[in-house]
């Protein structure tokens, strides 16, 4: 992750959730001030809404049915409208849902941040249900259920692990996240509150491993958390019950639990994704690829180079500096290079990009390519939802054991230490930034063995 030194950044700087993410996910000792001002003005601005949980806590529960049943109501209705062949409510195309995977990913690749400070708090027993959430979103040690690692190898397959162009705002809700996580003690009704509304199951979530599906590309990530997120047993239930263990007794109770309704109204922080997708703009998103290919490219090729009896250096100069998208895009078609409307494969300029003789492979990301196809084609192409064909799952390393190199090293590390230094000890390497890592895995399990023997 990229990084700068600076952590003085004002709020109107153009990337400045940006950076207060790479921060905060750095764990930089700095950023605690910055957290804080953060949480305090997100806090500040948020406003009671329909959806809130009830003011008297014993109706939370039969709150979160109500809410449980009224989206799979919707769900069904979205289903029998697919039925009846009704369009895609999310994804016009499989561009869009590349698109709309990408600018999640700051918040995806930081999945259960808002709870790691709890691990701390070991020892006590009321916060067992959030520990047990935390370690679940890090499947508990073992890689092939951790959620940053699910996540990040379906950015790795199809090729969208490079996350440049993403707007500001798509890194605010991770360092919201990761704020939370980090503030724990100051702001432990908050996280309360943020997490029973994050672990309710939304209608966008089934909605979009649905359409997922149909575009081939595999829902796991996203149906792994309608399962893990259910509301008898799963983490929909045991975020109601680690608000109810947690509610004081006395004077302070009404007090805390409104800090539990102000932290649940953080989940409408950022965009959402109907407003992610409304973004969604094929042409821009092309254009804004071709000027970042521009930059590298424009002084890149022979003069004998030449598209319309100009200079393929010249074009690539205009691309640079903004303008000439739409001519560079004409001239293809024209001169034979693009057949718009047709598979892309019938494009010399795609063969470019793709094949055995592809002389340009490697320049654009498995993102853009998908662009510069779903151009091609052409929209007609997008109504039919296409077949899915579940691709198998990649074989991954077997569970790192502590003859691992870093995992060896953790555990001399924690040779001779007692039992509260070595859950301190673990609890750093369960960490947003270390988690997905050998020893954090290690460590995961560690720590999950030690909680369930006390």
């Amino acid at each position: 992750m990229n990084t700068t030194t600076d952590c003085s950044i004002p709020p109107t700087r153009r990337d400045h959730h940006r950076h207060l993410y790479q921060r905060l996910w750095q764990g930089d000792p700095d950023a605690d001030r910055h957290a804080d001002a953060l949480l305090d003005r997100l806090l500040a601005d948020t406003a009671p809404g329909d959806s809130d949980p009830p003011e008297d806590p014993a109706a939370l529960e039969a709150w979160m049915a109500t809410g449980h049943r009224r989206v799979g109501e919707a769900y069904r209705d979205y289903l029998d409208q697919r039925a009846r062949g009704g369009p895609r409510r999310f994804f016009q195309c499989r561009a869009q849902a590349l698109y709309f995977l990408r600018a999640i990913a700051p918040t995806k690749l930081v999945d259960g941040a808002w709870l790691h400070g709890l691990t701390r708090h070991w020892q006590d027993s009321r916060l067992r249900p959030l520990l047990r959430i935390y370690l679940e979103e890090l499947g508990d040690g073992q890689p092939d259920r951790n959620h940053v690692l699910l996540y990040q190898r379906l950015l790795a397959r199809l090729g969208c692990e490079t996350l440049h162009g993403l707007d500001d705002d798509c890194y605010l809700q991770g360092a919201l996240q990761l704020a939370l996580g980090r503030r724990a003690d100051r702001y432990l009704p908050e996280i309360l509150g943020f997490n029973l509304g994050y672990e309710q199951l939304p209608l966008h979530l089934l909605i979009t491993a649905h359409e997922l599906a149909e575009l081939n590309i595999d829902p796991h990530y996203f149906t792994l958390h309608i399962t893990i997120d259910n509301a008898d047993v799963g983490h929909a239930r045991q975020a109601c019950r680690g608000v109810l263990d947690l509610l004081p007794e006395g004077d302070d109770r009404l007090a805390f639990y409104r800090r539990v309704r102000r932290g649940y109204a953080l989940n409408g922080t950022g965009p959402g994704p109907r407003a992610l997708l409304r973004r969604f703009d094929l042409n821009r998103e092309l254009e804004r690829v071709l000027r970042r290919k521009a930059e590298v490219g424009r002084l890149l090729h022979p003069d004998h180079c030449r598209l319309a009896g100009r200079r393929l250096n010249d074009w690539l100069a205009d691309l640079a500096e903004g303008h000439g998208a739409d001519d560079f895009l004409l001239a293809l078609q024209r001169h034979g290079w693009v057949q718009r409307g047709r598979p892309a494969t019938q494009s010399r300029f795609w063969n470019l990009l793709e094949g055995e003789q592809a002389s340009m492979f490697g320049v654009f990301d498995g993102y853009e390519r998908q662009l510069l196809h779903d151009w091609i084609v052409d929209d007609a192409a997008f109504a039919a939802p296409r077949r899915f064909r579940r691709a198998p799952r990649p074989r991954h390393a077997s569970t790192p054991t502590p003859t691992d190199a870093e995992c060896r090293r953790l555990e001399e590390r924690l040779t001779g230490l007692g039992a509260r230094e070595q859950m301190a000890l673990l609890g750093e390497m369960m960490a947003p930034r270390r988690h997905f890592t050998p020893a954090g895995l290690f460590a995961t399990r560690r720590y999950a063995r030690t909680l369930a023997g006390l």
